[in-house]
């Protein structure tokens, strides 16, 4: 984050010129903009007459823009501004993109001022960057304010500001939100990530909703590839113990023995099918929280996400969690014991009741904390690193940093929910008898330790980190070309 902030405060680029009587008077000593030469075309000058009748001596500064050919500017500004896309800025395409820009220069503005007097000081700087996970010196941020203090105050009001980035597209949380997705593009099977932001941009357009589907679809694809590793990790989950020791080839040699090859698929249509209706329960939910939080910034802080994130996981998970049972007791069945989910559905409703389909709710709500938090805390450390040490140009990482970043952020929050996962699938596993005491979150965890050590909370994790590579690169590929197909454009 550091190095892609420093490059959108410190980059220099063509700015407006303030044409005032000191400044005339360099113009007619020669030390204005240069010439066009033989055959050059000139460029437009675009000024804003001052008002017939007032005083000479008091009139305002005069802000004089040069409106070159497209070759005289940088690339990302006629991108920017070019509205009919023939490679030109004409004028009333550059006056839109500066009336647009210093829109977007007066949020950023406001949203550096920490303590709304006006003025931007280094204190400002330091703490703006550190709520978004970024440590930098005193010395470092009085660096970014000497490139744009025309005064020597040490602070930067908000012309000083405007004039320094009149020319420079804003463009560095943009790009973040926009190369660094990270929720919507992988799918390892388990939904407790916090949401992606989407920019202003994304949302005014109405891309978001296709990245939503694209991102659906690439789970789907990607559920069903990595299914039968899935199925494995439940049953080791739920069967394997110190006296039946199940490995991962014995695992699929038994599943293929009782059900044949279709068996390695059991469960995968309603962990599919809970998707759709997660996923928008969870963006809806997550965009009210935010709304509650009373932030419109267009990146929230990482405890802002974490918080709004967490709660909504809590209000999807808890929305759709009789189908994580259902998910659960088709991946376990045996052949010809349910006819499909609706008789799995009807079947345990008539003989354990509704209840049964919330077991293992506590344990559930649980492990979303440290999956959502670890999970958000990794990817944004290895995304700040990155962006510190290579983000010169541009914030894309490329395919394979992203690759990376979301594999090793997505193991890492599996790990230290794991746990609380296994005894969540353990209790929904349990079918109910009557006059039978209830297994509790606590006493199962007292059984297992007791009987397979701490060892016995992590049955299944090699298939289930074996899946999180494939997984990741299926739903990676699978998403950007749905996103291709859905009109959304490319990286």
């Amino acid at each position: 984050m550091l190095q892609s902030l420093w490059h959108f405060l410190s980059s220099f680029l063509p700015r407006a010129v303030c044409q005032g009587p000191a400044a005339e008077k360099e113009d007619e000593a020669g030390n204005g903009s240069p010439l066009p030469g033989p055959g050059e075309k000139g460029p437009k000058m675009v000024g804003k007459p001052q008002d017939r009748g007032t005083d000479p001596t008091e009139r305002r500064p005069t802000i004089l823009l040069v409106v070159g050919p497209a070759e005289h500017f940088p690339k990302k500004i006629v991108k920017a501004g070019d509205k009919d896309l023939d490679g030109q800025l004409d004028f009333e395409e550059f006056v839109h993109y500066l009336q647009d820009h210093e829109k977007k220069l007066r949020l950023v503005f406001k949203s550096l001022d920490k303590k709304n007097d006006g003025r931007i000081d280094a204190q400002e700087i330091v703490q703006s960057l550190r709520d978004l996970g970024v440590k930098i010196s005193e010395q470092q941020a009085e660096k970014i304010l000497k490139s744009m203090d025309k005064n020597g105050t040490m602070t930067i009001d908000w012309n000083e500001w405007r004039d320094y980035h009149l020319l420079h597209p804003v463009e560095n949380i943009p790009e973040i939100i926009l190369y660094w997705k990270h929720s919507t593009i992988f799918d390892v099977g388990e939904n407790l990530t916090v949401p992606d932001e989407f920019t202003v941009e994304e949302r005014q357009t109405g891309m978001w909703w296709r990245h939503l589907v694209a991102g659906g679809g690439a789970g789907a694809v990607s559920r069903t590839c990595t299914a039968p590793l899935d199925r494995l990790k439940v049953l080791m989950q739920v069967h394997a113990s110190r006296s039946n020791n199940m490995c991962i080839i014995g695992g699929f040699t038994q599943m293929i023995r009782e059900g044949g090859p279709r068996s390695l698929w059991r469960g995968n249509g309603i962990n599919v099918l809970k998707i759709a209706p997660e996923s928008a329960i969870k963006f809806m939910a997550y965009e009210q929280i935010k709304r509650f939080i009373g932030t419109d910034q267009e990146m929230l802080r990482i405890h802002e996400r974490l918080l709004a994130g967490s709660l909504a996981g809590a209000i999807a998970q808890s929305s759709i969690y009789p189908m994580e049972v259902l998910k659960t007791r088709m991946a376990l069945r045996k052949t010809g014991q349910y006819s499909g989910m609706l008789d799995c559905a009807k079947n345990i409703l008539s003989k354990e009741g509704m209840a049964a389909f919330y077991k293992g709710y506590i344990p559930n709500m649980l492990g979303i904390i440290p999956y959502a938090g670890i999970d958000l805390a990794v990817y944004e450390t290895l995304k700040n690193a990155w962006l510190q040490r290579y983000a010169v140009n541009s914030a894309d990482p490329g395919v394979f940093v992203l690759l990376a970043c979301g594999t090793i952020s997505s193991t890492c929050g599996q790990l230290a929910s794991y746990p609380l996962a296994l005894v969540r699938t353990r209790m929904q596993a349990q079918a109910s008898v009557e006059g039978a005491p209830e297994v509790t979150m606590r006493g199962l965890f007292k059984h297992i330790l007791k009987t397979e050590g701490a060892f016995g909370l992590y049955r299944g994790l090699a298939p289930n980190f074996m899946k999180v590579i494939p997984a990741v690169s299926i739903s990676y590929v699978v998403y950007e070309n749905l996103k291709m197909t859905l009109g959304v454009q490319s990286r």
